[in-house]
């Protein structure tokens, strides 16, 4: 009985590339420095694979920033912007696709399905020449035999790059993304020619895409692409892996008829129907089936037994010899190693497996189906099965009683919001076109010490006070020196907007070195919620009180929304998500109650991360749709008309999404703009009447680059054209607590004069129009 890992994640068990990535940023180190880091890194994971016992081991899972920007130089698909004139691919090149530099920007960034992962967006037109220009694949999978390991080369399959990537702008007539696939196949098949000759059996194609709901001309196109590599596949055994969901039957009937390939792998954690569809249409007779049973995107332990019995009826199915244990998808999505979290209280340490852990249960469910099994691993892990289910620390029953009560109302405000926005108007007294930041200002290397200091006891409470009181202090001065309208804190105080409001919420808990990369450097620490959650005392009052006393402009009260605090933690699944959601709504209602009556008239609920957790197919979307909206009605449906609610969305698609987000019935929505080129603009030029306060953002925080006052203005006529001045708001895309001082001065001070600029030109309209009336 074989065992497979479909990926493993890149980071490093304590952000090693993270911190070699920056220093290489920032010319502290060089690129072999770089280099040296990753090639240890990649050892490492290999090794531990090895070392449990996992025959089909992934390489080339491994990247410096992106897979599927890797798949783009692959391609040689790089944006003629980038001045790229051929050759292999280099740093220079490829790190400006990622993050653009000096003068150009960086390529569109959006989710990876509905993980919290982001993927660089390939450019594509009809006239792209491809052409084979890095040889990552094949260079690693020979970096893996030289170190004694037989791997498995993983690429992203052709028909779901294509289907990930966006037409180029300038592409000004209908233009099919597919009508590609005749151009990359030779790349992939120079590929799998040099990975053949470099001694590779087995390659993996990943293709997410056939869990989404397909047409059939795009099914076709995944007939016509392995149909047409079928002949490059000789001598090779190729494996198509999905995950995600599961693969609806149209798309499982196209994949188990693919010519050529050997092997076939299905998400059996989020993709229960899949089971169904094998059982009763059946599976291809002599080929592999790769059983995701492993949860690849979450940290609890598996239900050792419960993935037996998926197991045993599947080899009933396939046969012994062709049934092969797996993880339901990369386990980029989940923590590295459980075994460095000493500080982890021992009975929810008990519950939980991450990277490392997963790959032991896959390696163990195998042997098991082999007849060697570990009779001891299984009885621990009953046990731990046993324990959380029993445990009195998960269940609440006062919160359990209050979060279904709340089903029996939608919790809309009593007044509309266009009555609202004019009561909030004479209040505040804000100008024309008012602008602000999203939140967070820059996290510098004293903030991190201070806060670390603290936590550590190296300091009193005192100074650390003081420390925080200083840095907010600066903020709000330099908001005002700049001429931003309504300011924020910064919040000097946080660590991070989902862990910092869960390190103050019971059902929580917190790791140390549980990192999950989000894109290139930047990496996230998502809580656990491992029980129902209630809220012991206020979270935010002490600091907004503080800095709103600092300055006579409006200060946000910031908060993070309950959907975006579900979406970026790890869930508990013992109950449906939906329920921990209200749960956490209701917590941040006090919340914003406790705000309100502190004298905090403007309040931000971020729901960054609402479109993340849209399930993959469109017949699922509208219930969740309808708890997720529900959820953050429930925080805010009882404040005052005079109390204005913002929130703010992040790096997705929303145009197909903005009726959910109209019946959120938020005064303001601040919502990223610039590094999608606009595309949310697109969805009012087709009549929609956003009637509430909108600031799509003017420039892309997640780039170094400064941008200038002219491109701001640009961007925000581009707004005017399709919205009403008076609802218009001008913000960056996002918070600012990745970025520099050094970049967010010059671009908060080009953004102000922009819009001062605009103002001029909006107020003598206004006076031409009243005096020709």
């Amino acid at each position: 009985m074989a065992s497979h890992v479909v990926g493993y994640p890149r980071i490093g068990p304590k952000r090693e590339l993270k911190f070699a990535l920056e220093s290489f940023w920032d010319g502290r180190s060089s690129a072999e420095d770089l280099q040296k880091v990753a090639k240890e890194l990649r050892h490492s994971m290999w090794k531990q694979m090895s070392d449990v016992g996992i025959k089909y081991i992934p390489c080339n899972t491994f990247s410096y920033y992106d897979h599927v920007l890797d798949t783009t130089a692959m391609l040689g698909a790089v944006p003629p912007r980038y001045g790229w004139m051929g050759g292999e691919i280099g740093f220079d090149v490829y790190f400006s696709m990622a993050r653009g530099n000096a003068t150009l920007p960086a390529m569109e960034m959006t989710k990876w399905f509905d993980t919290n992962y982001h993927y660089l967006v390939p450019e594509l037109g009809p006239d792209i020449k491809f052409s084979y220009s890095s040889h990552k694949a094949v260079s690693e999978y020979k970096e893996a035999k030289e170190l004694g390991f037989e791997t498995v080369p993983v690429l992203v399959g052709p028909v779901s790059y294509l289907l990930l990537s966006k037409p180029t702008k300038s592409v000004d007539r209908p233009f099919s993304l597919l009508s590609l696939l005749g151009k990359i196949i030779p790349i992939y098949k120079e590929v799998l020619a040099e990975l053949k000759a470099a001694g590779a059996k087995w390659v993996q194609f990943d293709e997410p895409t056939l869990v989404l709901d397909l047409d059939s001309h795009q099914r076709k196109a995944f007939t016509e692409a392995y149909t047409e590599l079928e002949e490059s596949f000789s001598g090779l055994r190729v494996v198509v892996e999905t995950y995600f969901a599961d693969v609806p039957a149209e798309a499982y009937k196209t994949i188990i008829a693919l010519k050529g390939i050997s092997g076939i792998g299905f998400d059996l954690v989020r993709g229960e129907k899949t089971l169904d569809l094998i059982q009763n249409v059946g599976f291809p007779s002599g080929k592999f089936l790769i059983a995701g049973v492993v949860d690849g995107r979450n940290i609890w332990a598996s239900d050792l037994g419960a993935s037996m019995s998926i197991l045993k009826a599947l080899e009933g199915i396939v046969g012994k010899e062709k049934l092969v244990v797996s993880t339901s998808c990369s386990l980029l999505h989940t923590a590295v190693d459980l075994v460095n979290e000493t500080k982890l209280d021992s009975e929810i340490k008990s519950w939980l497996a991450f990277a490392a852990q997963k790959i032991l249960e896959v390696s163990t469910l195998a042997k098991a189906l082999a007849g060697k099994k570990d009779e001891a691993f299984f009885m621990a892990n009953a046990a731990a099965i046993s324990s959380r289910k029993s445990s009195s620390r998960v269940n609440n029953e006062a919160v359990k009683i209050s979060a279904l009560a709340l089903k029996g109302s939608d919790h809309h405000r009593a007044t509309p919001v266009s009555t609202r926005l004019d009561v909030q108007q004479k209040e505040l007294n804000l100008p024309i076109l008012p602008t602000t930041t999203i939140g967070s200002f820059p996290q510098t290397m004293d903030l991190r010490r201070v806060r670390r200091e603290y936590k550590a006891n190296n300091i009193t409470e005192e100074e650390y006070m003081r420390a925080i009181k200083e840095e907010i202090c600066k903020v709000v001065k330099l908001q005002e020196d700049l001429g931003i309208d309504v300011l924020v804190h910064g919040e000097p105080e946080r660590n991070d907007m989902v862990e910092y409001f869960g390190e103050q919420l019971h059902g929580f808990a917190f790791t140390v070195n549980g990192w999950v990369q989000s894109y290139g450097s930047r990496c996230v620490k998502p809580p656990i919620i491992y029980g129902d959650v209630s809220r012991p005392r206020p979270m935010t009052i002490f600091w907004s009180k503080a800095a709103q006393s600092m300055t006579s402009r409006p200060m946000k009260g910031m908060l993070t929304g309950p959907v975006t605090i579900l979406n970026w933690s790890f869930v508990r699944n013992d109950q449906p998500r939906s329920e921990t959601c209200y749960q956490i709504a209701l917590a941040i209602k006090n919340e914003v109650e406790d705000l309100e009556d502190a004298g905090i008239q403007v309040i931000q609920i971020d729901e960054a991360a609402l479109r993340e957790g849209l399930p993959l197919r469109k017949s699922e979307q509208p219930f969740y749709l309808d708890w997720a909206v529900h959820a953050f009605r429930i925080t805010n449906y009882g404040v005052k008309d005079t109390t204005q609610i913002h929130t703010h969305m992040c790096y997705s698609n929303f145009n197909d999404i903005i009726l959910s987000i109209m019946d959120m019935d938020a005064d303001v929505i601040t919502i990223e703009n610039s590094r999608s080129n606009e595309k949310l603009l697109s969805v009012f030029r087709e009549g929609i009447k956003y009637g509430a306060g909108i600031g799509p953002g003017v420039y892309d925080i997640h780039s170094p680059r400064i941008p200038t006052t002219e491109e701001i203005e640009e961007r925000v006529r581009k707004m005017l054209g399709v919205l009403e001045p008076s609802m218009v708001w001008v913000n960056p895309d996002c918070g600012l607590k990745t970025r520099k001082y050094s970049e967010v001065i010059p671009s908060l001070s080009n953004m102000v004069a922009a819009t001062k600029l605009l103002r001029i030109e909006l107020a003598d309209t206004n006076r031409c129009f009243e005096l020709g009336a």
